[in-house]
């Protein structure tokens, strides 16, 4: 987890990660956010997001893009 928040922190540093259950809901992270986001949670994790995987379900917070990375990973 540590190391997505350090990603997400260098895509939105005035975002508190944390705390946030709503970041695409409520349009806290836009599309251009998510673009970067998943070009480099790829990278980091050398995993593959589809564009499957792109629903708001996925990205409202930093527990479901953890768990969504967790099964990508196995």
């Amino acid at each position: 987890m540590d190391k997505l928040l350090a990603i997400l922190a260098d895509i939105r540093p005035d975002v508190d990660f944390t705390a946030e259950t709503k970041l695409v809901t409520e349009g806290i992270l836009d599309s251009f956010d998510i673009v970067a986001l998943v070009a480099d949670l790829n990278a980091a994790f050398n995993i593959a997001i589809g564009l499957t995987d792109l629903v708001p379900e996925n990205f409202d917070s930093a527990e479901a893009m953890d768990s969504l990375i967790n099964r990508k990973l196995t």
